[in-house]
């Protein structure tokens, strides 16, 4: 029997859900995890495609391939249909994508027994800010990448709005509730009144490409980068004179999306010609190791654990742990510095969400409910930002983790309409 499935596609993790008995059960698509990593590997040695935490083991246990991260930050972008050989195929990003949604069919099919045909998926409220025609752009992307992993038929819902579905237990009816996803890609915002025990009334949505892997670029930039050169003055090859080293190789090392583009000969050759006439050599030579060994996502990585540390208060000495530079290297991340560094991505999102209240011509002060969804929630920084601008609001929490594909799960017990 062919069945509807919910999958929430995120920029750093997925999961999937089905509605039973009207209420959602989540499928366990990695061991008994409920999310899996949006991540693909592909393994030079056994020539196949890893998906998942079986991507991130490979990446860090040092197996040659390319590691592939941040994928739907591509939809909408002329970079997801560029074509690249891989295993001995040529794919293009498209091809990269369905295969990882066609792995969350397979393992939910494993999992329940069922035959999924039909997809309730989750959608950022705006892919890409304000420019809709790459917004447009993104959503057919996204659709064509279903078609290609084996769904005949997809709708979509805005991921705020399907966690506000899932949240309706913890509202009274009368409450004014703003959903606040912080997604790895994107911010998104659902403004809704609880108008019954069952009902909710959407009173507008908005979204804003601000989100977790942005928290990981700038501390990524302001505090990684300048040891690999970053900001650092280069000689001019004749002369005594200096410039600063260009800024936009190292402004991709430290984009999850844009990082398995840096290893080819080009990159690597403008990096040496940088540590030829830099002024403080050993920077400029730690950028070369990087990328002659390709150690970026090795860094990426480290950047989020030393994020996560840092917003965790039982850490006294949160640091950034750069070994792959110089041996036992550590970065200090008190959150005091992580939060003032993130100061200003931070009230980008609580911008975000004063305009999807002014959208709907809602005084900050009436809203009663503040839910967090979205693993960037977590942070302390953005709670501030939006407590800040809330002063009425009590948080909820939840499943930060797990509420989105609740809601699509139960958006999947709806009928197909």
């Amino acid at each position: 029997m062919s069945g509807t499935l919910g999958i929430d596609f995120g920029t750093s993790n997925s999961a999937a859900g089905i509605c039973v008995d009207g209420k959602p059960q989540l499928v366990t698509l990695e061991g008994d995890e409920p999310t899996m990593p949006t991540a693909v590997f592909f393994d030079f040695e056994s020539k196949k495609m890893l998906v998942g935490a079986a991507a991130s083991d490979a990446l860090l246990a040092g197996e040659e391939g390319r590691y592939m991260r941040g994928l739907k930050s591509l939809l909408g972008t002329r970079l997801i249909r560029e074509s690249r050989l891989l295993l001995g195929e040529r794919l293009d990003f498209m091809d990269i994508v369905a295969r990882f949604l066609r792995e969350v069919k397979t393992r939910a099919e494993m999992a329940t027994g069922q035959s999924f045909t039909r997809a309730v998926s989750g959608r950022p409220v705006r892919f890409h800010s304000d420019d809709e025609p790459r917004n447009a752009q993104a959503l057919e992307d996204l659709k064509e990448c279903y078609a290609r992993a084996g769904f005949d038929e997809v709708r979509f819902l805005n991921e705020p709005e399907a966690a506000a579905r899932a949240s309706r237990e913890v509202l009274n009816p009368g409450d004014l509730g703003l959903v606040v996803d912080i997604g790895g890609g994107t911010s998104d915002f659902t403004l809704f009144r609880q108008s019954g025990q069952q009902d909710i009334d959407i009173l507008s949505s908005y979204g804003v490409r601000v989100g977790g892997t942005d928290f990981d670029r700038q501390l990524s930039i302001t505090r990684v980068m300048p040891q690999l050169g970053m900001g650092s003055p280069i000689r001019h090859a004749f002369g005594s004179e200096t410039h600063i080293a260009p800024n936009a190789i190292f402004n991709d090392l430290a984009t999850w999306a844009k990082i398995p583009f840096l290893y080819g000969p080009d990159t690597i050759r403008d990096a040496k010609d940088l540590h030829k006439y830099a002024v403080h050599e050993t920077r400029l030579a730690r950028l070369v190791k990087v990328l002659e060994e390709e150690l970026g996502h090795d860094l990426a990585f480290a950047v989020e654990a030393g994020k996560i540390m840092a917003n965790t208060p039982e850490v006294e000495n949160p640091v950034i742990r750069v070994g792959m530079l110089k041996r036992n290297a550590v970065l200090p991340l008190p959150a005091e510095m992580m939060n003032r560094k993130l100061k200003v991505l931070a009230n980008k999102v609580g911008e975000a969400a004063e305009a999807a209240l002014a959208q709907a011509g809602i005084a900050p002060d009436a809203v009663n409910k503040l839910i967090f969804v979205g693993g960037s929630s977590l942070m302390q920084v953005v709670e501030d930002a939006l407590v800040d601008r809330l002063p009425c609001a009590e948080v909820h929490r939840g499943a930060a983790l797990t509420g989105i594909v609740d809601g699509l799960a139960l958006a999947s017990g709806d009928g197909w309409q």
